[in-house]
């Protein structure tokens, strides 16, 4: 059977755009929201923001299988093309276009930079059932990105912002902004650590009382949807505070989406082409080039937000994301499809 979109993932783009516009409207009708907000502070970040950031994270790492991670080494092959793919290759990729198409606006490369780092345990599971690929071996790529986020992001941002690109100097040296991996890993365990703690126990418990057939249909299907509300959230206040700034938005946006639009793009080709080379089917391709193409916007927006503040051009950039990504895996799933019948079906005859 077919997966279909729901209308809330379908329209996530629109929901984005909405929650822009209120926020914009909110900042200009009460300009004292930011004061409000930042009466009751956590690490950085005010309580109610702080909170919805959590719950953006907490729906999706309850959702993912853990108890597949018992599948990896009968996916050995699949496993090491992934972590290549998502680890090596993804991180890079967004590294250089960031520094390519925006040698001069530090803030938002550094916001691109940390969406390289995030891969995806959400959104990658509805692509991939939109394309028709291996819902097993996704499960066990998103089971296993959790772990490997947890261990592995604070270390890799600190690399890439504060180390490498120190190293690059030139125009962008005095841009060059230095991040602690401490600065990170608190980010990292407050909006990372506490909902995937809470997403491994809520899973364990409830599957032992009600099983996985309720688990996965009845009670995520409920609570999935509700990491939306922490999204749109932390993007009304985030643009309730850049009221001053509303003119330059659109031009940042358009400079924030190319080298977005590129990294899907190239990294889903790569990755699918990688995969079919490896001799992979049509449905272990698929999921490879949906992982590793996918990101985790939700981690980098709140890492953004916990280091470098609600207002911040990397909380902006972060945002930007989703904005891009949501209609271009859309139009990526129609591009799998066709390379099956390319591809796949002739090499089948």
């Amino acid at each position: 059977m077919e997966a279909k979109l729901s209308n809330l993932s379908k329209y996530l783009t629109l929901w984005i755009l909405l929650a822009m516009a209120g926020g914009i409207i909110l900042g200009a009708a009460y300009p004292q929201v930011a004061s409000i907000l930042d009466s009751v502070r956590i690490e950085q970040v005010s309580l109610p923001i702080a909170i919805g950031l959590i719950w953006m994270m907490y729906p999706p790492l309850a959702g993912v299988k853990y108890e597949e991670l018992s599948k990896m080494k009968r996916r050995g092959k699949a496993l090491g093309a992934s972590i290549v793919q998502n680890w090596f290759i993804g991180p890079i990729l967004m590294f250089a276009l960031a520094w390519i198409f925006l040698p001069d606006l530090p803030e938002y490369r550094i916001g691109l930079i940390l969406i390289g780092l995030a891969r995806c345990i959400a959104m990658v599971l509805v692509w991939n059932q939109l394309a028709g690929g291996d819902n097993d071996l996704c499960a066990v790529l998103v089971a296993m990105n959790s772990l490997f986020q947890v261990a592995l992001y604070s270390v890799l941002a600190y690399v890439f912002i504060t180390v490498i690109s120190t190293w690059i100097g030139g125009a962008g040296a005095g841009a060059v902004v230095d991040i602690s991996i401490w600065q990170v890993a608190k980010a990292v365990f407050i909006y990372l650590g506490i909902p995937f703690i809470a997403g491994i126990v809520t899973r364990s418990v409830l599957v032992k009382k009600r099983g996985k057939e309720w688990y996965d249909n009845v009670f995520m299907k409920k609570l999935g949807p509700t990491a939306l509300v922490g999204l749109l959230f932390t993007i009304i206040v985030m643009f309730s505070l850049k009221g001053e700034k509303i003119v330059e938005l659109p031009l940042d946006v358009v400079r924030i989406a190319i080298p977005l639009l590129a990294y899907f793009i190239i990294m889903f080709g790569t990755s699918f082409f990688m995969s079919y080379r490896l001799g992979f089917n049509y449905e272990q391709s698929t999921t490879l080039a949906f992982t590793a193409a996918s990101n985790n916007f939700e981690l980098a927006i709140a890492v953004a937000v916990a280091v470098f503040g609600i207002g911040s051009g990397q909380a902006f950039a972060a945002v930007v994301g989703p904005l891009i990504e949501v209609p271009v895996m859309l139009g990526l799933v129609h591009v799998a499809r066709w390379a099956k019948v390319i591809w796949f079906n002739k090499k089948e005859e």
